[in-house]
């Protein structure tokens, strides 16, 4: 079965950086795009980045140039670089995996940026 593990989540001061990673089995991981999204309490779901299986990428405005999307297909692994955070990065960040007929989810990973 398919699964999909977020990890590398914490609490870090505003400026700082994480690296968060998306761990994938059951899937032809290096065939799939792969996205990171984030909700913060009360907030809508929101897409930060995407990268598809040819390696283009897109962000939301607000992370251009701050943060970074990657994918290791050897270890199935999607990666999310985060630098220069601010409180406003604050959420719970999720791994997801468009899959056509399928849309698969990690269970998240929590980002807290606060002094």
């Amino acid at each position: 079965q398919v699964q999909l593990v977020e990890s590398g989540g914490g609490l870090v001061q505003p400026g700082g950086s994480l690296r968060l990673s998306c761990a994938a089995s059951g899937i032809l991981f290096s065939i799939y795009t792969m996205n990171w999204y984030r909700q913060a309490p009360g907030k809508q779901r929101e897409l930060v980045a995407q990268i598809s299986k040819t390696f283009n990428t897109y962000y939301t405005n607000s992370v251009k140039g701050r943060f970074t999307i990657s994918r290791d297909n050897a270890k199935n692994t999607a990666y999310l670089q985060m630098n220069s955070l601010k409180p406003e990065d604050t959420a719970r960040y999720y791994c997801n995996a468009p899959v056509p007929g399928h849309d698969y989810w990690g269970q998240g990973t929590q980002v807290t940026v606060s002094s």
